[in-house]
């Protein structure tokens, strides 16, 4: 085999490896939008059932939900169940609070973290330090 061949059938093996990852890079991008789409049909019903619940609905929320179900549904032929996320996942991925039991009280708020002193005022500026540096964009010709 001379040399050539040994360099076509690199070439050959390289382009079969990256179309490959590049298929495998499209079916991982389609689930991110899918997962996506799911879970803004479940956010969007999770505030009807809130407005619903506290009274504030608007006349058109229940027929609105009856066709997001509909669409959750179909949805989940296509992709299959929907997992729903705990809004205490959400709360710690945000915050970095983590419960270890797994649950947080309702009735009990989000810690945060509350600072033990303020932060020092910044520096005012100096009239020595000369005129501030202004940014060129383009190519510079107009």
């Amino acid at each position: 085999m001379g040399l050539m061949d040994k360099v076509k059938a690199q070439a050959t093996q390289l382009a079969d490896k990256a179309q490959q990852a590049g298929q495998a890079g499209q079916a991982k991008l389609a689930d991110i939008q899918a997962k996506r789409k799911g879970d803004a049909l479940l956010l969007e019903l999770g505030g009807i059932t809130y407005t619903q619940r506290v009274g504030r609905a608007d006349a058109g929320a229940e027929v609105r939900a009856t066709e997001i179900i509909g669409l959750v549904q179909a949805f989940e032929a296509e992709h299959g169940p929907v997992q729903v996320t705990s809004a205490n996942a959400a709360v710690a991925e945000t915050t970095g609070v983590v419960d270890p039991g797994g649950t947080i009280p309702t009735s009990s708020p989000i810690p945060t973290a509350t600072p033990t002193a303020a932060p020092p005022a910044p520096a005012p500026p100096t009239a020595s330090a000369g005129p501030l540096p202004q940014a060129q964009y383009g190519s510079g010709e107009s």
